[in-house]
């Protein structure tokens, strides 16, 4: 699953938006409304919704001590839908001509991407390692199975990898796509 991997690249334009709406400078609304549908449709509609789906019902029928996470992700993927909805509203209106309106956003953004970033490190290095305490291998290689139907089915055929293409994308028309101009100086 690439999903958090995604997410991640996806957070980090909308830090670089909320960057530039701080700081008054020229920031990319075109982009931005690009990302927060990439947020709706692959983090939201597919990757939050497998996990929902497929994932954390087996630790929740589990009675692991995992039940608290797995709550508290479920929270966080309700809080990140209407975040979504406010980050969609804000850079589709003319509140983007005031500065309260940019303010809104920006905050809208943070507030996402403060939220996303621990969810998405929790589920990488505690919830889907602990999978394989849950699963034995017929049944990981099953939810594999199910995972990539899912995948094709929501995101067509090239699935996961169109989407990663679309984020480079809106990563070059950012200006965050060069590593080598990341490097602190």
């Amino acid at each position: 699953m690439r999903g958090d991997a995604v997410a991640g690249r996806l957070l980090l334009i909308y830090e670089e938006e909320a960057r530039r709406l701080e700081a008054a400078k020229d920031f990319a609304p075109d982009v931005l409304r690009s990302a927060a549908r990439l947020v709706r449709r692959f983090v939201e509609d597919y990757h939050e919704t497998v996990e929902e789906k497929f994932v954390f019902p087996r630790f929740e029928k589990s009675a692991k001590p995992l039940t608290e996470l797995v709550a508290a992700l479920r929270q966080h993927h309700q809080a990140g839908r209407l975040l979504t909805d406010d980050i969609q509203r804000l850079s589709a209106s003319e509140t983007l001509a005031t500065a309260e309106g940019q303010a809104r956003l920006a905050k809208s953004l943070r507030l996402f991407v403060r939220m996303y970033r621990p969810h998405a490190l929790r589920e990488e290095t505690v919830l889907l390692p602990a999978l394989h305490d849950v699963l034995d291998e017929k049944a990981n290689a099953e939810l594999a199975e199910t995972v990539e139907h899912e995948e094709q089915t929501l995101l067509g055929e090239r699935g996961a990898s169109a989407v990663v293409d679309e984020v480079a994308r809106l990563e070059r028309e950012v200006g965050i796509h060069d590593l080598a101009k990341l490097l602190p100086r």
